[in-house]
This record gives C-alpha cells, sequence and structure tokens, in this order.
C-alpha cells in the first residue's frame, strides 16, 4: 500500500515533497492500491489535541490539498483515511462519546467541492467512476443521487 511518510520537519516548512514522491509513482495507473498517510509530528505528551487540531498539521493538509484536490478519491476510505484527510480541512469538534462532528455546512461545501474537481479530474483520465464517488460521499455520511451525477 502506498504510503505518504510526513515528519516534522516537511509540516514545518510546507515541504509537500513526501507526498509528490509517493503520488507521482501512482497517478500513471490509478488502482485500487490506495494510499494511506503515517504523521510523525514532535508534540508535548501532555498535549491533548488530534493532529487535526494542530494549525501546523492543518496547514500542511491545505497545502497538499490545493495541488493534488483530487487526493481523497485515491484514499484508503476502508481504513479511515478519508475522515482524517477531511478533518485536516473541514472544522469540526471531537467529543468524548460521539468522536468527531464536522461543521454540517463546511462538509457540504466540501464534498461538492470535491465531486466536482474529482469528476473533472476522472473525465481527464478517461475513467467514469461516478458509483465510486457515491460510496466516497457516503464514507463521509451523505448521500447524492445518480441523477446529481447525470447533471454534471
Amino acid at each position: 500500500m502506498p504510503t505518504i511518510n510526513i515528519n516534522h520537519t516537511a509540516i514545518s516548512n510546507l515541504d509537500i515533497t513526501p507526498a509528490q514522491l509517493v503520488i507521482a509513482k501512482i497517478t500513471n495507473t490509478i488502482t485500487d492500491d490506495p494510499v494511506q498517510f503515517k504523521i510523525f509530528y514532535d508534540r508535548d505528551p501532555s498535549d491533548p489535541r488530534e493532529l487535526s487540531e494542530i494549525p501546523e498539521v492543518r496547514l500542511w493538509f491545505i497545502r497538499l490539498d490545493a495541488t493534488y484536490p483530487w487526493l481523497p478519491y485515491i484514499l484508503d476510505w476502508k481504513d479511515g483515511e478519508l475522515g482524517r484527510y477531511a478533518a485536516m480541512l473541514v472544522p469540526h469538534e471531537f467529543h468524548a462519546t460521539t468522536g468527531i462532528e464536522y461543521n454540517f455546512e463546511a462538509m457540504q461545501i466540501f464534498i461538492m467541492q470535491k465531486i466536482f474537481i474529482i469528476s473533472n479530474w476522472l473525465k481527464t483520465q478517461g475513467i467514469d467512476s461516478t458509483e465510486k464517488l457515491q460510496q466516497m460521499t457516503q464514507v463521509l455520511g451523505y448521500e447524492i443521487d445518480q441523477e446529481f451525477f447525470d447533471f454534471l
């Protein structure tokens, strides 16, 4: 499984080279081998924040997403990578009992933006995969009808 290893230095320098190296190897052959992240970010052991709550980590992911806005399509959804990726970009709160709660409207905007971007990107790749896009939105808790994709 392709893994993007991100360390403290890359995050501090907004250096997305670790991701670029992995993505360059796989973009010529979009496969069913999903991508995952391993994040190594030094912090005080008493720091209770999740990685997605650390501004420097989120900023790194914002830069990555600006460069590869279609990246969610190739992430390992089954292992939770899509949810973690969304958490880096969408405002949310953590609750001890219910876990992560995304801002509803921000998540809607994120999902619609990703549908538009990824559907256009898939067309440039010669791939028709509205079914997988529908599955992607379902992973994030949204149901989008086939009619919407037909409209696109």
